[in-house]
Parts: C-alpha cells; structure tokens; sequence
C-alpha cells in the first residue's frame, strides 16, 4: 500500500482498509482545520488505486469495510469511481460497505441516478462535514459552503438510500456565536434528518489558521461547561422523525454522549446536565486530543 502524507478518517473508519483516491482536499481552506494544509490537492491516478487494491488483498484475509480517502473522493466522475468499486467487489466479496467523504458541492454535481448507481456498486456512506448550520458561523469559518448547501445535499444522499454521516463542532462559534451555533445547528439537523451525527468539539493545532484569531483575542474559546451549556440547548431543539444516531463520544469531547434520536435525547440531556452540576465528571484538558 502507497500512502502520502498524513492519514484521516472518521472513527466509525478505524478497522477499515483506507486507500487513497485523492490527495488532500479540494477546498482546504477552513480556518479550524489543519488536517491537508501539508498537502496539494491531487487526484491520483486510477491505475495506482487500483494497484494498491490488488496489493491489500494479498496482504489482508477478510476486510469488511473500504473507506476511500483524502478528503472529498467523491468529486471523482462516477466513471472514475465504478471503475474502482468494480475492482473492490472483485478482489473483496466479503466487503459489506465502502465509505467516502464528500462536499456538499460533491454530491450536489451528481444526479440522483448517479448516487443511487454508486449505492448499488458499494457506496453506502457518505461523510459530509457541516461544521455548522448557523450562515455566520460557516463564513466566519470560511467554510466555502451555504447552510441551504448542506441541507440540500444531506437529503440528496438520503433519497439516494445513502446514509449520510454529518459531522458538528461543539464551540466552533466560540463565545460571540455561541447561541446562534446550537440553535441553528439543531435546526439543520432537524431538516436534514440524516443517519448519523457526529459532534466532536473545538480543539486547534497551531497550524489552522484560527489559531492566530485566538491568540490575537478575535476569537473566544469556550469553556468546557460552555461547551456542555450549548450542547444541551442544540440536544433541546434536534426534532427528527426518524432514527438518527448520535454520537459525541470522540476523544475531544468533554462529556461522552451516545443514543440514538429522538428517543434517547433526555436521557442525554440529563447526562449533560449532571455533567454542569458535578463538574468532575467532565473529562480533564490533559486526556483530550484531536
């Protein structure tokens, strides 16, 4: 296997075979990211993808998830991407399922015949980033994508029998948008009603570029029992219909949170709650990480 630079994933990828598809991210200009700021973006050449699939089934006797990698391989041409689900199926029938991350600008330049094409060849998970559904909070962040965006193509991925796994930033608003972030947030994933959430909360390496807005006092990080104050209000106003499971349990959360919605939502609520009364079940600065 032949991999560039540093390797990202979402948890729920950790026992997954990871190959890359593309190099970096397309966008790679959010200012609380630093994940592909090493990297310039590329797509890398199918014949190379494909060598390194014939490589990892040598290697590995059963793999039961595929997780394409950099940062959006979905802006791949689904003639580009049959080609590889086509080799995935052949070389690993035992795979159940093969996840990429994409942009809301990804998926919203596919038809729905196209996405539906790509669930019955493999694809059944698209990772979406939303960071926010507050309109100030994504600029603010330079994002590069509309709250309408998202919304959008969250529901397109659905429609297509795709689940849609989109990812939040507890404080990412920090103090000055701290309201608006939880309000708005909840009122997205309301619309959205995707598969899955993740929320995971602010922390920033030195290279991201907000990083100098917090030094330089333009931006207010919040507190942990800030972050748990807006967690439990964005909780409040989640109103989906259907199952949407729920997880704040990555290793730059504060308080563990895991249920499925809206039937577990007090029951973390109260969690929450008692968390802010007894402030030493909140996880200690030291044994957080990104």
């Amino acid at each position: 296997m032949r991999y560039e630079g540093n390797i990202f994933r979402p948890p729920s990828e950790a026992y997954s075979l990871i190959v890359q598809v593309t190099i970096g991210c397309t966008h790679n200009k959010c200012t609380f990211c630093s994940m592909f700021k090493d990297k310039k973006f590329r797509v890398r050449e199918v014949q190379e993808v494909l060598e390194d699939l014939e490589t990892a089934r040598k290697y590995y006797r059963h793999v039961e998830k595929i997780f394409l990698a950099d940062g959006d391989a979905l802006c791949l041409s689904n003639n580009k991407l049959l080609v590889i689900l086509e080799r995935i199926r052949r070389l690993f029938p035992e795979c159940q399922r093969v996840g990429v991350y994409g942009t809301p600008q990804d998926v919203l330049t596919k038809s729905h015949d196209e996405l539906v094409q790509l669930r019955n060849n493999g694809i059944g998970i698209i990772y979406i980033g939303a960071e926010s559904g507050s309109q100030k909070v994504l600029e603010a962040v330079n994002k590069g994508v509309t709250r309408e965006q998202l919304i959008e193509a969250v529901k397109k991925i659905e429609a297509a029998g795709i689940r849609a796994s989109v990812t939040f930033i507890s404080g990412l608003g920090g103090t000055e948008y701290m309201i608006e972030h939880a309000v708005d947030t909840a009122s997205m994933i309301s619309e959205m009603q995707p598969s899955y959430v993740g929320l995971l909360t602010l922390m920033v390496d030195s290279a991201a570029p907000i990083y100098q807005e917090i030094r330089d006092g333009r931006f207010k990080v919040l507190t942990a029992e800030e972050v748990l104050g807006e967690t439990a209000l964005m909780l409040k106003n989640i109103h989906v219909t259907k199952k949407c499971v729920f997880r704040s349990n990555h290793a730059s959360n504060y308080v563990s949170l895991k249920g499925d919605l809206p039937q577990d939502k007090e029951k973390m609520m109260n969690q929450l709650k008692r968390a802010m009364e007894n402030t030493n079940l909140i996880k200690d600065e030291r044994f957080r990480a990104l």
